[in-house]
């Protein structure tokens, strides 16, 4: 079987947490913390493939929370879930944060398990054509190898 998708999700209220690893921990390889500070650490110390924050807490945003993790590691695919209509929250968090979704609060587990199974393909996607882009980097160095190899016999 496949790797569980690592999704870390960061909420200062803690039952929001308790919810989330109990409705997805068969489903996913679930990280909780409850500030963007002890997000921050579980991100540096896990390979994380999505995050998935709250805008609203104290000491660090959502947004703010995710532009530091891009400076990190801009790779994880990011979601920011919020109880409120902010339009300059969502403005930010695509701008400065490069977020995936934005969805609001309470979650519903379908969209939500559908959300980050979407944003894991992407990230997969991203990873793969990389991937594709180095050997095919490789493979024209060869080339040209071949082809001054060629011109100077």
């Amino acid at each position: 079987m496949a790797d569980k998708i690592k999704v870390l999700y960061v909420d200062d209220e803690v039952h929001n947490l308790q919810s989330f690893k109990a409705t997805f921990r068969r489903t996913f390889d679930v990280f909780i913390a409850e500030s963007g500070a002890e997000g921050l650490k579980v991100f540096q110390e896990n390979e994380i493939d999505i995050i998935l924050t709250d805008q609203r807490m104290p000491g660090m945003t959502g947004i703010e929370l995710l532009v530091e993790v891009r400076k990190i590691n801009p790779e994880p695919m990011r979601i920011l879930l919020t109880g409120y209509s902010d339009i300059n929250a969502v403005i930010d968090a695509i701008n400065k944060g490069q977020v995936y979704r934005y969805l609001n609060k309470p979650w519903q587990e379908e969209e939500l398990k559908l959300t980050i199974e979407s944003a894991f393909e992407v990230y997969n996607l991203r990873r793969e054509n990389k991937e594709l882009i180095v050997k095919l980097e490789r493979a024209n160095d060869q080339l040209e190898f071949l082809l001054r190899q060629r011109l100077l016999s």
